[in-house]
C-alpha cells in the first residue's frame, strides 16, 4: 500500500470513529460557539472596534509630512551684471511640516470614549450571538430526542401488530374467527410499520438540521440520550419577576440599550463641541536647491548642493490658527438637537427592551408551568392507559373481546405515549428557556 493510500484510509477511520461518537448537548453547544461562522463574524467586528479605538486614540497625535518638488526653466535670466542671457535652471523644494489640535471642543476626547463603547457593544453583539445560538442547539437536540423516543414507541407498536397478526392467523386457521379480523390486523399491522417508516424520516430530519446547524456532516452522526424525571415544583423559580430581576442583569440585549443611552449622550457633547472655537499649530522647515545647468556664469560651479540644502537655504516656521464659530446657517443647533431627540429614542428602545424581555419571560414562566402540568397528567394517563391496554389484550386472547374493542384500547395507548413523551420535551426545553433567562443554563 503506497503512502497515499495508507494516509487516505487512516483518514477514513479517523472520520467514521468521529461521527459514531455520540455527542451530549454540551458538547453540540461547545461546538456551536466555537465554529458558528455568525459567531465568528460577531468576533472580527470586535476587531474592527478595536481598530477604531486606535484610529481615535491618533487623532491626539501630531500629523508629519514631508513633501518635495523639482523643476527646470529654460529663459531669459540675469547674470551677475544684470545682463539677461538665455539660462537653463533647476529648482528643488524640500519641506517637513508637523500638524496637530490643541483644542477643537473635546472632540477628540469623546470620539475616543465612543469608539470604546464601540468595543463593549460589539461584545454584547456577540453574546447575543452566542446566545441564540445555544437556544437554537438545544431546541435541535430536543428534537431529536423528541423523535427518537417517538419511534421507539412506533417500532414497540409495529412488534404488537406482528404479533397480533401471527394470533389471528391462528384464530382464522382454528376456525375461531372470520377472515376479516385477520385481514384487519395486517391492514393495521401495515399502518403500523408506515408509521415506523414515517418516524424513522422524522428523526433522520431532526438529526441532519441539528447537524448542518453545527456545520458537519450527518453521516453517522448522533446524540446521547438525556435523562427527564417527572417534574416539579423545585424545578421551576418561584415567580416570573425573579427571572426578570435576573435577567436585567446579564442580558446582553438590555445591556447594549444601556449603552446606546451611553453612546448618545456622547454624541451630545460631540454636537455642542462645535459651538466651541478650535485651536491649531503648524511647524515646519524647508530648504531648497538651485543649479545653473549650463553654467553661463564666470566662477559659478554646481558643487554646492548639501551647503545649499543644508545650511544657505534652510527656512523655519511656526503658526497657531484659531477659528471661532460664529453662524454656520444653524447648522450646529440643529445637530445638537437632533442628539437630544436620539438620546430620547435610546431611552425608549431601553424601555422596549425590558418590555420585551419581561413580556417574553412571562410567557416562558407560564409555558414552563403549564408544560411541568400537562407532564404530570401525561404521566397518569399513560399509566391509565397501560393498564387498560393489558386488560384488554388479555381479554383479547381469551376471545373475550373483538379486534375492534382491542384496537380502540390500543390507540388510545399509543396516543397516551406520545402526548408524554410531547410533553415531556416540551417541559424540558421551557425549563431550560427559564434557565437561559436567569443565567444558569445548565447543558448536563
Amino acid at each position: 500500500m503506497t503512502k497515499k493510500n495508507l494516509l487516505i484510509v487512516s483518514l477514513l477511520f479517523v472520520s467514521i470513529a468521529y461521527s459514531q461518537e455520540k455527542w451530549t448537548l454540551k458538547k453540540c453547544v461547545e461546538y456551536a460557539l466555537e465554529n458558528n461562522i455568525s459567531i465568528k463574524q460577531n468576533a472580527l467586528n470586535i476587531s474592527l472596534s478595536e481598530r477604531d479605538v486606535a484610529i481615535t486614540q491618533g487623532n491626539f497625535l501630531p500629523s508629519i509630512n514631508a513633501s518635495s518638488s523639482g523643476g527646470i526653466n529654460s529663459g531669459l535670466s540675469p547674470d551677475r551684471s544684470g545682463v539677461l542671457k538665455n539660462t537653463t535652471n533647476f529648482n528643488g523644494r524640500f519641506n517637513l511640516s508637523v500638524n496637530g489640535t490643541i483644542f477643537n471642543g473635546f472632540r477628540n476626547l469623546n470620539s475616543y470614549k465612543q469608539a470604546q463603547l464601540g468595543i463593549e457593544a460589539s461584545k454584547l453583539d456577540l453574546e447575543k450571538a452566542q446566545n441564540d445560538v445555544s437556544l437554537f442547539v438545544v431546541n435541535g437536540y430536543l428534537n431529536i430526542l423528541f423523535a427518537k423516543e417517538n419511534l421507539a414507541v412506533a417500532r414497540v407498536q409495529a412488534e404488537i401488530s406482528k404479533k397480533q397478526v401471527e394470533a389471528a392467523s391462528q384464530r382464522y386457521e382454528a376456525g375461531i374467527t372470520a377472515k376479516g379480523d385477520l385481514l384487519n390486523s395486517q391492514s393495521t399491522a401495515a399502518n403500523d410499520q408506515q408509521n415506523v417508516i414515517a418516524r424513522e424520516n422524522t428523526l433522520t430530519i431532526a438529526l441532519l438540521n441539528l447537524a448542518q446547524l453545527l456545520q458537519i456532516s450527518s453521516v453517522g452522526f448522533d446524540v446521547e440520550n438525556m435523562e427527564v424525571n417527572t417534574p416539579s415544583g423545585l424545578l421551576l423559580y418561584e415567580t416570573s419577576d425573579v427571572v426578570y430581576e435576573k435577567a436585567l442583569t446579564n442580558q446582553p440585549q438590555i445591556k447594549s440599550a444601556e449603552l446606546g443611552i451611553q453612546n448618545a449622550d456622547l454624541n451630545i457633547e460631540l454636537s455642542k463641541g462645535a459651538f466651541l472655537p478650535s485651536l491649531s499649530y503648524n511647524i515646519n522647515s524647508g530648504t531648497s536647491y538651485f543649479n545653473q545647468l549650463n553654467n553661463l556664469f564666470p566662477g559659478q560651479n554646481n558643487e554646492y548642493f548639501f551647503k545649499q540644502v543644508l545650511v544657505d537655504r534652510v527656512t523655519y516656521g511656526m503658526s497657531v490658527s484659531l477659528n471661532i464659530p460664529i453662524f454656520n446657517r444653524f447648522q450646529t443647533k440643529n445637530n445638537v438637537a437632533k442628539s437630544y431627540i436620539n438620546r430620547e429614542l435610546s431611552l425608549l428602545n431601553l424601555d422596549n427592551q425590558k418590555l420585551q424581555l419581561q413580556q417574553t419571560i412571562e410567557q416562558a414562566f407560564a409555558d414552563a408551568k403549564a408544560a411541568a402540568k400537562t407532564f404530570e397528567a401525561a404521566t397518569i394517563s399513560l399509566k391509565a392507559q397501560r393498564e387498560a391496554f393489558k386488560n384488554a389484550q388479555e381479554s383479547y386472547n381469551l376471545g373475550a373481546s373483538t379486534l375492534f374493542d382491542f384496537d380502540l384500547v390500543r390507540t388510545r395507548l399509543v396516543s397516551a405515549e406520545s402526548a408524554l413523551i410531547r410533553a415531556k420535551y416540551d417541559f424540558v426545553f421551557k425549563t431550560k428557556v427559564l434557565q437561559f433567562y436567569y443565567g444558569n443554563l445548565n447543558l448536563d
